[in-house]
């Protein structure tokens, strides 16, 4: 969408769908453990994908960053992850467009989330690589983003998967790419 044109209906229909979503999603997390850290009991013997699902549906905390940068997961499956996320003027830089860090942290979280819906029980992975390109600029005007993560590949030693940073009207404003070493998680 380019300045002189304006919101279609698909666009509008898509934002409603997913503001509709993040409000189910905000629902289940605040009638849920609310922000927070998981303790290592809480997710001994799962899978990444089980524990990321019981985070969407309120059973585990979800990490506080989510509050304090304004965006959520909004959904996931094996090896992928979607968090959507408000620009908002809290993000903004000295130009007034929302800072490369808030694009980065989003991305960042969809791809290490995707890597996690990989991980078996007992392993454990880390970000080793991250890359970032910023296509378009990025303001509050734009209601709502989501970053999705895939994962391209899993081992027993090396992740990798890819995002998008996309709007409701399909405009790509970042993408990015990640590498993950995987480990064993020490017993507790």
């Amino acid at each position: 969408m380019n300045a002189l044109s304006s919101p279609t209906p698909a666009t509008d229909n898509r934002l409603e769908a997913w503001l509709a979503t993040e409000t189910e999603v905000q629902g289940r997390l605040d009638a849920g453990s609310g922000p927070g850290v998981a303790r290592r009991e809480q997710v001994s013997g799962l899978s990444g994908l089980a524990l990321m699902q019981a985070m969407l549906r309120g059973e585990l905390p979800y990490p506080p960053i989510a509050k304090t940068l304004d965006f959520m997961l909004i959904e996931v499956g094996l090896g992928t992850a979607v968090f959507q996320g408000r620009p908002g003027q809290a993000h903004l830089n000295p130009m007034g467009t929302v800072h490369g860090g808030w694009f980065a942290t989003l991305l960042d979280s969809a791809l290490g989330c995707a890597v996690h819906t990989m991980m078996p029980p007992g392993r454990g992975y880390t970000t080793a690589e991250l890359g970032v390109n910023l296509v378009k600029a990025l303001t509050p005007k734009v209601a709502r983003v989501r970053a999705e993560g895939r994962v391209i590949h899993c081992g027993r030693q090396l992740a990798t998967a890819e995002a998008r940073l996309l709007g409701p009207d399909g405009t790509l404003y970042a993408h990015a790419t990640t590498t993950c070493l995987v480990f064993e998680l020490p017993p507790h």
